[in-house]
């Protein structure tokens, strides 16, 4: 049986999972310098070691409302091929492991279901897993 790692975040109420293979790093967040005329899910970028990293709103860019940053809002840093981006979310929770068998398939509904992996069910806990192959092609 085959596992992987996932990084549980909340945005909001809910928690959501990337693969953490893609995941280069989680920041605390620091300042966004404004891009101008980028769509709104842009909230700009940031200087990360000497890299130009573009900040996506993780929140508008899947339509749940705004953020609002607090001492547990963290970025994460993704990478995948060349696309380097950082995803702003209201706080991540730990790394897990899971199995394709923990994974029930995303729902059939008029969400734009690309970027969703289905939902993972441990223990007492939801985790909507994201597909970020398929969220960095919407957004580059």
């Amino acid at each position: 049986m085959e596992t992987m790692k996932i990084v549980a975040f909340k945005l909001g109420n809910e928690e959501y999972g990337l693969d953490i293979d893609y995941v280069q790093s989680i920041e605390r967040i620091q300042h966004i310098t404004r891009v101008p005329n980028a769509p709104s899910y842009v909230q700009g970028v940031i200087n990360l070691r000497g890299n130009v990293t573009p900040i996506i709103d993780l929140r508008s860019k899947l339509n749940i409302g705004e953020v609002s940053f607090t001492e547990q809002t963290r970025v994460i840093i993704t990478k995948y091929e060349e696309i380097e981006l950082g995803f702003s979310v209201d706080q991540t929770s730990d790394v897990i492991d899971i199995t394709a068998e923990m994974i029930e398939p995303a729902f059939e509904s008029e969400l734009d279901n690309d970027f969703f992996g289905g939902i993972a069910k441990i223990e007492e806990r939801l985790i909507i897993f994201l597909k970020l192959t398929e969220l960095i092609k919407a957004t580059t």
